[in-house]
């Protein structure tokens, strides 16, 4: 706790000093301190000052500098043009096509076509064409995320020429810990490290010293199966192709940890039956706009409930004491269909549930889980009926109940997301709300249903 305590009052003494700086006119002082600063922390400064002090930011930093400050804020995707409509617009266009051509773009796309169009007109003509190129793809896709700032070299050079080539293009490119090799006809074809690129004599030619066996993943491959690829390789950079085997561009670890950050934000925004992840600064209205659709939806499904509940009444009624236990029933079955939920949407999300086989030994793993536990809390929940109202007819019901709930519920909860990834929608949309509403309906149906039987 101390020391988060000292790391916060340090960082706000940076900010408080650089700010000084900037309010004086001391460039120099502010241009040497800054510069020592971590590019994060740049840009959490940038971010956190006010807008009077940002416009004195734009006088002491050129575009050049600027863009590597920009490149790493984390900033909800609206943030990005209240901070570009800060700035004259030449200024903020020459930002932008210093930026790496993917970062560039996904601030290109949050902003309506005029204002882009507006940047677009500004800039250089072979920026302007990278950008394009690279907003013709589809989004959450691998071309999408791509960059084209990387360092290709032909299989039939020399690595003294290689070498040359990499010291030329290095300042602009994204990463330059991978060569990535090409033919004659632009095809990737081999790839190769700096450190096996410096270990190797001068006139060697490349496509003696690259790795034939290049792992590479296509222009329209989902962001998130990237994401898997490069997190089972441990890669810092994956090329990208199309169906000619024609090198386009290369997706980086840094863009890779972004996807990782969406596509997690998603599941659990889906998951918690919200449309869009709430944050924190959103105002009331915006954050109930987001949830009101699941919600409408389940107050349906709730219906259900009630009008099922309707027609075990004269059941109730002639036991009256049943009603106490529905929500001790329904909340178990729910609890245990949502952890079923996680387990199966995890599984999918990992790949340890990528074939039949595995789903299959899925579903058995759950359903014999939820036996175990059906049972346990069914013996559990008898006796605490017995004790507490001498009911020993209406233990054994309650617990049955629950058994056979709990059963049905967590093989549901499993059942679900694994039927949904196999017609293509998100498992993740099989969300703990709606897992527990239908859990709630076929809780109460076992359990009124065995009353009926059994009692009356």
């Amino acid at each position: 706790m101390m020391d988060e305590k000292v790391e916060r009052d340090e960082a706000q003494r940076m900010i408080d000093t650089l700010t000084q700086y900037l309010q004086t006119g001391n460039i120099d002082a502010f241009r040497d301190e800054f510069f020592e600063l971590h590019p994060y922390d740049q840009a959490q400064f940038y971010e956190k000052v006010t807008p009077d002090i940002r416009q004195i930011i734009y006088q002491y930093l050129s575009p050049e500098e600027l863009a590597e400050i920009f490149q790493a804020l984390e900033l909800d995707d609206d943030e990005y043009v209240e901070f570009l409509n800060e700035m004259d617009i030449n200024y903020a266009a020459t930002m932008l096509s210093e930026m790496n051509s993917d970062d560039a773009v996904d601030v290109l796309n949050e902003l309506d076509d005029d204002e882009r169009d507006s940047y677009l007109n500004l800039m250089d003509d072979e920026t302007v064409e990278e950008i394009s190129e690279l907003m013709q793809y589809e989004n959450y896709t691998a071309g999408a995320i791509m960059t084209t700032e990387y360092v290709a070299i032909n299989e039939n050079s020399t690595t003294r020429s290689a070498m040359h080539i990499l010291r030329n293009e290095a300042p602009t490119a994204e990463t330059i810990y991978y060569l990535f090799v090409i033919n004659m006809k632009k095809q990737l074809v081999g790839v190769l490290s700096l450190r096996d690129l410096i270990v190797a004599d001068d006139d060697v030619l490349i496509r003696d010293v690259m790795n034939e066996r290049v792992v590479s993943v296509h222009v329209k491959d989902d962001q998130e199966e990237v994401a898997q690829i490069m997190r089972d390789y441990n890669f810092l950079a994956l090329p990208v192709i199309d169906d000619q085997q024609e090198l386009l561009g290369i997706i980086t670890v840094d863009d890779i940890i972004d996807v990782i950050d969406e596509e997690a934000e998603d599941d659990y925004s889906k998951l918690a039956g919200i449309s869009d992840f709430d944050h924190a600064d959103q105002g009331p209205f915006t954050a109930a706009k987001k949830r009101l659709p699941w919600l409408v939806m389940l107050l349906f499904l709730g219906m259900i409930t009630a009008s099922l509940m309707a027609q075990f009444e004269d059941t109730l009624d002639a036991v009256a004491i049943l009603a106490i236990f529905i929500p001790l029933i329904s909340g178990t079955s729910g609890n245990s269909g949502t952890q079923a939920l996680a387990v199966a949407v995890r599984g999918l999300a990992t790949k340890e549930a990528g074939d039949e086989e595995s789903k299959l030994k899925l579903l058995l793993r759950e359903l014999s889980t939820g036996m175990v536990m059906g049972v346990l809390c069914a013996v559990v929940v008898t006796g605490i009926v017995y004790f507490w109202k001498g009911e020993l007819v209406i233990g054994m019901l309650v617990g049955a109940a629950m058994c056979c709930s709990i059963i049905v519920a967590t093989l549901a909860g499993a059942l679900i997301p694994l039927l949904m990834h196999r017609i293509g929608v998100d498992p993740a949309v099989a969300s703990g709300p709606f897992i527990t509403t239908l859990n709630d309906i076929t809780s109460i149906l076992i359990y009124l249903g065995l009353a009926t039987v059994f009692i009356l």
